[in-house]
């Protein structure tokens, strides 16, 4: 069961989707920015919203072409600031402003970029923090989780994984057909450019033409995203990034939040209990949309959702600490 119930006067799935990113994104609170250079060669930038040093941290990966100044993010931020708790937000290479040095970027999959920048932020702390991923970086989130299973508490107190496209190629089509047609054509409005960009660096990194053509994250992934990650083609990228194969080896408390009527991704493809670990708590309010779940009388707002990951995170450390807390792992070195 779910506590959200989407506004009467905002009906239907894009609606719900589009309304709060367009009209009700909160200004980003004062962020602390800092730029880590990986040891591949390459960086990632952080934007920190500061507090005492002694209060719970949340790290929030954001979603496709996102950043912190997404609506999700700032309405999130916001909640931490008047709790006190801090906040970070590491941007997906190519996503805070700045492209980013090597050929790659970031993808729904990788279990790997999670894990760099987890040991890179529990470094620096003396607990392990909370952390949410939205959208594509929810799904990354839940694969590395499911990858690391036990060893996951060390670096992780809880997790929650907004509106994951859990199923790639069930996305995928979704976002193929009718009025998603839109959601898929703003995206390649920003990631067609960054590629394009690549390509002037790296030439030969994939067909220029075939680009310029792409209409549909078929075209794009195959081109781009799956050759450059190490995948074989765009199903062999959609089949093994998604995380929905992964949720049964989760061991760390996790939130798994999606809205029935996400257009991203069909209900009929969302998981159910035998499908996910005891560790995972599953809610799908019927309304919301993808990452919208604007509450209250019109205009509305968007305190609901950082309520609800708040609200989940503290419950979990509770649990936690009665249970007795988890070191954490010296971070690896190189």
């Amino acid at each position: 069961m779910s506590s959200y119930r989407a506004p009467w006067w905002l009906p239907g799935r894009h609606l719900q989707t589009i309304y709060g990113a367009v009209a009700l994104r909160p200004a980003a609170p004062p962020y602390r920015r800092s730029r880590w250079e990986t040891p591949d060669g390459d960086f990632i930038d952080f934007d920190h919203l500061d507090g005492p040093a002694d209060a719970p941290l949340v790290v929030l990966f954001h979603g496709l072409e996102g950043s912190s100044q997404s609506h999700y993010a700032t309405a999130l931020m916001h909640a931490l600031a008047h709790r006190r708790w801090r906040g970070v937000i590491p941007h997906f290479r190519g996503c805070s402003g700045a492209p980013n040095r090597l050929a790659r970027a970031y993808h729904s999959g990788d279990a790997d970029e999670i894990d760099r920048i987890l040991r890179h932020v529990a470094a620096g702390e003396s607990v392990p923090p909370f952390v949410a991923g939205v959208s594509l970086g929810g799904n990354a989130l839940l694969k590395w989780l499911g990858r690391e299973g036990t060893n996951a508490g060390a670096r992780v107190r809880a997790a929650a994984a907004v509106c994951p496209p859990l199923d790639l190629v069930a996305a995928g089509a979704a976002l193929r057909r009718g009025f998603n047609r839109l959601y898929t054509r703003e995206f390649l409005r920003t990631l067609k450019p960054k590629a394009l960009a690549k390509l002037e660096r790296f030439p030969g990194l994939f067909d220029r033409l075939a680009m310029e053509d792409a209409r549909d994250f078929d075209a794009f992934d195959d081109l781009y995203t799956a050759p450059a990650h190490g995948y074989r083609g765009v199903l062999d990228y959609w089949t093994r990034a998604s995380s929905k194969p992964d949720l049964v080896r989760i061991a760390v408390p996790t939130l798994i939040l999606n809205a029935r009527n996400d257009p991203f991704l069909p209900a009929a493809h969302l998981p159910r209990a035998h499908e996910v670990s005891g560790s995972v708590c599953l809610e799908q309010p019927e309304g919301g949309g993808h990452v919208g779940f604007v509450s209250g009388a019109f205009p509305g707002h968007l305190r609901w959702l950082p309520a609800r990951l708040i609200e989940f995170f503290e419950a979990a450390a509770s649990e936690r600490v009665a249970a007795g807390p988890v070191p954490i792992e010296p971070p690896a070195m190189g």
